[in-house]
């Protein structure tokens, strides 16, 4: 009679399982701390930017009209309205400027898409894991030349390009029309205000700009 031996059965260790199920929850999830600090820096100094904004009402006063009588007053109209109602002004560059996107929705499609790629791409990428895209690893410079190129070809290659600079040259000449005819006897600025021209609301834009400087020279330097 032929002995037979017992089935052995496949046993998982739990302690390695528990290790194993805890090393993977102990993960942290993805975030980009400096991201999110530029977006609240940004989101900061706009607020603070607009909030120096004059009254509207001041802007399309229409009694306060009148045609310049020469290049020169209408130059000198232009620079005294530009330093009152510099934020009001720039609010409606940027309304022109989002006007002209938001009818050319490819344009406004492209333009954020190419946004999009630099900053989750190249600028606040993590360093681990590098950038991986259909199975090919693409390293730093290889990354820098792609987005490079790719901004070319969009800027100069689609109406990107065109929409921009049509719509900058549709609200310079707004601008410039208004401050042209915009009587400016009326308006009192403050002793600071001179110094307060070169510190303003272009503040918020160099501001800006070195935050993200700083911030994507902190990303890339994580990276090296």
């Amino acid at each position: 009679m032929a002995s037979s031996s017992p089935a052995v059965l496949p046993i998982s260790n739990p302690q390695t399982t528990t290790t194993t199920s805890t090393s993977v929850q102990s993960q942290p999830p993805i975030s980009n701390p400096a991201f999110r600090a530029f977006i609240s820096h940004i989101s900061d100094t706009v607020r603070n930017g607009l909030s120096t904004r004059r009254p509207w009402s001041e802007l399309i006063d229409r009694s306060a009209l009148s045609k310049p009588e020469s290049i020169s007053e209408a130059t000198f109209r232009i620079r005294k309205n530009y330093s009152y109602f510099r934020v009001n002004y720039l609010c409606c560059l940027a309304s022109v400027l989002a006007f002209s996107l938001l009818t050319n929705p490819f344009a406004l499609l492209l333009l954020l898409s190419l946004l999009a790629a630099w900053l989750f791409l190249y600028l606040f990428r993590p360093s681990d894991p590098p950038l991986l895209i259909f199975g090919r690893t693409f390293t730093e410079r290889e990354t820098l030349g792609i987005l490079v190129l790719s901004t070319v070809l969009v800027i100069f290659l689609t109406s990107v390009g065109s929409v921009l600079i049509s719509a900058l040259m549709v609200g310079l000449a707004i601008i410039c029309g208004h401050g042209a005819l915009r009587v400016p006897e009326d308006l009192f600025l403050d002793e600071q205000e001179p110094g307060a021209a070169a510190s303003g609301f272009f503040s918020f834009l160099s501001g800006a700009g070195s935050n993200a400087g700083a911030t994507a020279t902190a990303a890339v330097a994580a990276r090296g």
